[in-house]
C-alpha cells in the first residue's frame, strides 16, 4: 500500500479542515511547497493535493501553490478540487500533475469522467466523498441519494486509475477511518481504492491492511502534521 500525505490548500496555505468545514481550518504550513518537499525527503512516493477553495468555487483557486509544489518536488502528485471540465484536466496534466481527481463531476457529468479517462489513460481518478454511504458533492456541501458503491461500479469499464474514498464524518476528526466501508468498497469494484478520511494512527493503517481488501493505499493529513503518525513508521507498515 502507498501512503499519500495530504496537502490541503486554502488561501495559499497548507491546512486541515475538521469534517470538511471551511470555517474550521487549522494552518499547518504557510509554505505548501516546503511541506511537499519535506514529505518527499522523508520517503513519500506520492503526494495528495486538494484545492479546497477550488472545490467550493468550481474552478482552480490555489494554482500558484500547486505549481510551487510541482517545482519543488519530483514525486508524482494527484490533485483534486475544482476540476470540472476537460480544459482544466488537460491544463493540470500539462503542468505536471500525475493524476487529476474528479469528484463533483463524477456525479453531475459522468460522461466527462469517461472521456477524460479515455483521453488520459492512468491519469484520472474519481473522488467519492460520502456521508452515511451516500455521495456528497461541491466541497461536501451538497448530499445526493447516490450510494458510493453504485457510483463506483458505474465506472468499472471507464479506465479510471483509482477511487479515493473519503468518509466525511471521519475527515480531520482523528477518529479513525471507516475501515469496514472502505474494505467493502474495495471488494465491490475492480478499480483500485485509496482510503481517506480519519487515518490518524499506525493502528488505523494496520487495520486497513488487515482487512485483506485490495486497497491501493491510504491518505493521511492531520495526523502527520500533529505527529500522531510517525511518517517513517507509517511507510514501513504499509510496505510490510
Amino acid at each position: 500500500m502507498i501512503l499519500y500525505p495530504a496537502i490541503d490548500l486554502k488561501d495559499g496555505q497548507a491546512v486541515r479542515l475538521y469534517k470538511g468545514d471551511m470555517d474550521k481550518a487549522t494552518v499547518f504550513n504557510d509554505s505548501p511547497a516546503a511541506q511537499a518537499k519535506a514529505f518527499q525527503e522523508a520517503g513519500c512516493e506520492w503526494l495528495h493535493l486538494v484545492d479546497l477553495n477550488g472545490a467550493f468555487a468550481g474552478t482552480p483557486v490555489n494554482g500558484a501553490a500547486v505549481e510551487a509544489i510541482l517545482a519543488e518536488t519530483s514525486v508524482p502528485a494527484q490533485l483534486g478540487g475544482g476540476i470540472r471540465d476537460m480544459a482544466t484536466i488537460e491544463m493540470w496534466l500539462t503542468k505536471g500533475i500525475a493524476r487529476v481527481i474528479l469528484g463533483t463531476v463524477a456525479v453531475e457529468d459522468p460522461d466527462l469522467v469517461r472521456a477524460a479517462a479515455k483521453a488520459f489513460p492512468g491519469k484520472v481518478a474519481v473522488g467519492l466523498d460520502a456521508r452515511n454511504g451516500r455521495v456528497a458533492t461541491r466541497g461536501w456541501a451538497e448530499e445526493t441519494e447516490l450510494m458510493v458503491t453504485d457510483l463506483a461500479r458505474s465506472f468499472e469499464d471507464a479506465g479510471v486509475a483509482a477511487i479515493i474514498y473519503t468518509d466525511i464524518d471521519r475527515d480531520g476528526a482523528m477518529q479513525g477511518p471507516n475501515v469496514d466501508a472502505t474494505a467493502a468498497l474495495a471488494r465491490a469494484t475492480s478499480i483500485p481504492v485509496i482510503a481517506s478520511g480519519g487515518v490518524s494512527s499506525l493502528e488505523d493503517l494496520r487495520a486497513l491492511k488487515a482487512t485483506g481488501a485490495p486497497l491501493d493505499g491510504a491518505i493521511s493529513g492531520r495526523a502527520l502534521y500533529d505527529g500522531a503518525i510517525d511518517l517513517a513508521e507509517a511507510l514501513a507498515v504499509l510496505k510490510a
